[in-house]
């Protein structure tokens, strides 16, 4: 199918950007990678009246090491992400995540920041912001505000961003020397998560004195598992100590029931990939 008829404009500045989407108000959509508006568009499933290409700013991509931060700007593709050495080596849990998501075509033109705007409960990359304490910086008219991945998510397919608003960056508290898995379970290869569960672990003498574990697909946002947190906190990392921990991961949750699978059935696969998940952090 054939796009309804829009306006296109590519800014070179971030100020640029801000003034296009407020002319455009609630007609105007922005263009990151691509990957989720371009399907969106071609079933006419949203019909825009102006399209705010983000690919001509510089400023919005890029890896930095900022002391006890690793900040990612939003328009740094998933690849740049996997390959990073200051992300391998202080967020390995984003890494491991990223080389999940998709296929190798998606990964070259997806983003960090399309993603997370995106705010789809299956995407990947919410549940590690969310169980890293991301921040992420919003530009608008009156000027940047950093929102705490906590307060980022707000409904389905929404977040804090407002009107004429551009995410410009994410910044990661580093995580160097803790274990971290990304566990993930879809029907087909490549296909959305139906659950997963992003697990980073602090682990001294065999005993877990900090765990952070985030929920994909198990409610309208992505979830932190503080019940299992809390069970994990000062458990040796054996198997009946984490499996007993990732029995309170439904706490606050409400899994969906859809064509891939009912809810109780993504319960109960939170239930064990959680346990895999911990397990597998905790070496």
């Amino acid at each position: 199918m054939i796009p309804a008829k829009f306006d296109y404009v590519k800014p070179t500045s971030v100020a640029e950007a801000v003034s296009a989407l407020q002319q455009g108000g609630d007609d105007a959509k922005i263009l990151a990678g691509g990957q989720s508006l371009l399907p969106v568009l071609r079933l006419r499933l949203a019909a825009p009246t102006l399209i705010v290409d983000l690919g001509g700013i510089a400023e919005l991509r890029g890896i930095r090491d900022d002391g006890d931060r690793v900040v990612i700007g939003a328009m740094t593709p998933y690849y740049d992400i996997i390959r990073d050495d200051a992300v391998q080596q202080h967020v390995t849990l984003l890494a491991q995540a990223t080389e999940t998501v998709a296929d190798n075509q998606v990964r070259h033109r997806g983003t960090l920041g399309g993603s997370l705007a995106h705010a789809d409960p299956a995407g990947d990359l919410g549940a590690v912001a969310l169980a890293l304490d991301a921040e992420l910086v919003i530009a608008g008219a009156s000027g940047s505000r950093t929102v705490p991945a906590a307060e980022f998510f707000v409904d389905y397919f929404t977040t804090a961003l407002g009107e004429g608003e551009i995410l410009t960056e994410i910044r990661f508290p580093k995580y160097t020397g803790w274990g971290s898995h990304y566990e993930k379970f879809n029907r087909t290869a490549q296909a959305w998560s139906m659950v997963a569960i992003a697990a980073a672990l602090r682990v001294e003498g065999g005993t877990i004195a900090e765990a952070r574990v985030g929920l994909t697909n198990m409610g309208t946002t992505p979830i932190r598992a503080i019940g299992v947190e809390q069970a994990l906190v000062g458990q040796q990392a054996t198997d009946d100590a984490v499996r007993a921990a990732a029995d309170r991961v439904t706490e606050g949750t409400s899994a969906p029931s859809d064509a891939d699978a009912a809810a109780d059935y993504r319960e109960h696969l939170a239930k064990v990939l959680t346990g895999r998940a911990v397990l597998a952090a905790a070496g």
